[in-house]
């Protein structure tokens, strides 16, 4: 149960990692079957995009579970940190609420509204196969927001900025353990 948990809790990571290494590899045997053997796949270039564009959502949703997207931060310097959090989550409530309704147009256009005839140029299967990264990765995007929310309001937990980590100060770390 404790091993079905942590993969639940990193799924974001491991389908951008195996979305990035097959995609990089389609296109790196692309290049080789272009330049040396003067042949090339016409459904390789295509499904790289769809699998690059999967990547992106699924990594927007990997961000906020590391409560990494972007902000402005400047007004928060003026104002007593144990307000910060309170803020941020109020903040965070807007995204959730975009969020929910961005699901139910993405379920309503796939599901109702998307040409039924609409398919992928050189693979011919239907684009709602494409489209549903949407709802997905909102999805898991707002579970991930919830989850961050708990975790710092409920918790009490700090959450560390990745932006913020101080990379000399973590090899240094590393370096030190391996003596």
């Amino acid at each position: 149960m404790k091993k079905f948990w942590h993969i639940a809790n990193n799924i974001e990571s491991y389908i951008c990692r195996t979305l990035l290494s097959i995609f990089v590899c389609l296109l790196f045997m692309q290049v080789i079957a272009r330049s040396v053997f003067g042949h090339s796949f016409s459904w390789v270039e295509e499904l790289s995009v769809y699998m690059f564009v999967w990547f992106v959502f699924f990594g927007a949703s990997y961000a906020a579970k590391l409560g990494a997207h972007n902000r402005v931060t400047f007004q928060f310097k003026f104002l007593p940190s144990g307000y910060i959090k309170y803020i941020e989550a109020f903040a965070d409530l807007f995204w959730l609420v975009f969020n929910v309704y961005f699901v139910y147009l993405a379920l309503d256009f796939i599901f109702n509204r998307m040409n039924r005839f609409q398919s992928s140029q050189t693979m011919g299967f239907h684009l709602s196969w494409v489209y549903i990264v949407l709802p997905i990765a909102f999805t898991l995007m707002t579970i991930r927001i919830l989850q961050v929310n708990y975790h710092r309001i409920i918790l009490g937990e700090e959450m560390r900025d990745p932006d913020e980590i101080d990379l000399d100060a973590v090899k240094a770390e590393t370096d030190g353990s391996k003596h």
